[in-house]
């Protein structure tokens, strides 16, 4: 399984050296996986202390995918197979947010080249560098609703922070453009995606400092050169003044309403359907996350969302929504409660419940 993450070590012309690391499963659309995250943290601390290496470069295999989730259908199998204490999400969702906390702290500039599909997992690798680069080709969403999930791996945190527009995308699953990204700062370089060798070439070119603070501002000034100013448009800017509209509620029940109301948009119009077919469940905790994400530290968000996503796989709908999805592919989630009716705060709670004496992330 080594193979599934590909590393290098690349020269800069001064001695320095650029760590390339390359999530390598084109057939899954580098979709996250606990071999992948068990490869990826520890190389990415060796680098962090290496003095010789001035950045690291974060890509997937192809041009389809940087990331496309992360590789929930192993923790359905293995709820089905061995029942709700079964250690697979725990395991797989402890070491996803630990490593994904370590992107947002890495001490070094880490670009992620982030062209093609990026969503669920691949949000979390994203948004935590402190260079993410678009494409014309990126297509970034958070779906978790579609499989009785929410977005996780930091979502409470950038959710959170990104005001009504974050309560927008968690609760529709909205598919954003390049230009979408970089207007909510999920993104903030971009580049035409044949280019990606280009600025790995030139990363590798540039005359590094030797004084180490100056690093980030050189990444910047590099990044800039490549700037892709023939993006799509933005739908978020497009739309800006019917979403506002969409999230003016002051309780759940009413938002629900105003974001499942139909649009003549084509693009809010999805989203609402989106929103409409997916788990009620669901629809409660991503308005409960965006509320908890505007409160709590980076840290505290992580762990808040590992007992969350812990419980999600002990309660009925995410392993429900991953069966229709990926396993059986019916496309016919059976969603327990059926409703926004039928939830009740005792039923929500219940997701809330502390799981452990100690928290596995207690050390963030």
């Amino acid at each position: 399984m080594n193979d599934v993450v590909l590393f290098q070590e690349l020269s800069c012309a001064n001695g320095k050296r650029i760590g390339v690391a390359q999530l390598n499963s084109e057939r899954t659309l580098n979709s996250l996986s606990l071999p992948m995250i068990r490869l990826l943290y520890p190389q990415l601390q060796q680098w962090a202390q290496d003095d010789h290496i001035v950045a690291v470069f974060l890509h997937g295999a192809g041009e389809k995918a940087f990331c496309a989730g992360g590789d929930v259908k192993q923790i359905c199998l293995a709820v089905r197979a061995n029942g709700i204490d079964d250690t697979t999400a725990e395991e797989l969702f402890a070491a996803e947010y630990r490593l994904d906390y370590f992107i947002h702290c890495f001490p070094k500039p880490m670009i992620v080249w982030a062209t093609g599909i990026v969503m669920g997992g691949g949000i979390g690798l994203l948004c935590g560098a402190s260079h993410r680069i678009v494409t014309e080709t990126s297509r970034l969403a958070m779906p978790e609703i579609s499989i009785g999930l929410y977005p996780d791996v930091g979502g409470s945190w950038l959710l959170g922070r990104l005001g009504k527009i974050g309560l927008f995308l968690g609760m529709t699953a909205a598919n954003i453009n390049a230009q979408d990204a970089l207007t909510i700062n999920l993104a903030n370089f971009s580049a035409e995606s044949s280019q990606r060798q280009t600025v790995i070439d030139a990363l590798t070119s540039l005359d590094w400092s030797n004084d180490v603070t100056e690093h980030h501002q050189q990444m910047t000034q590099l990044l800039a050169q490549y700037h892709h100013s023939a993006l799509a448009a933005s739908q978020l800017q497009a739309h800006q003044q019917e979403i506002e509209q969409r999230c003016t509620a002051t309780n759940f029940t009413e938002l629900y309403q105003q974001l499942t109301a139909p649009s003549e948009h084509t693009w809010l119009n999805k989203a609402a359907n989106t929103l409409r077919a997916g788990s009620p469940t669901s629809a409660a905790l991503i308005y409960r996350q965006w509320q908890n994400g505007q409160q709590l530290s980076l840290a505290d968000c992580f762990r808040q969302e590992l007992n969350l996503s812990v419980q999600c796989a002990r309660h009925h709908d995410f392993i429900e929504g991953v069966r229709a999805l990926l396993v059986d592919k019916d496309q016919q989630p059976r969603w327990q409660p059926a409703t926004i009716g039928e939830l009740t705060d005792a039923w929500l709670d219940e997701h809330y419940q502390p799981l452990w004496p100690k928290h596995p992330l207690a050390d963030l």
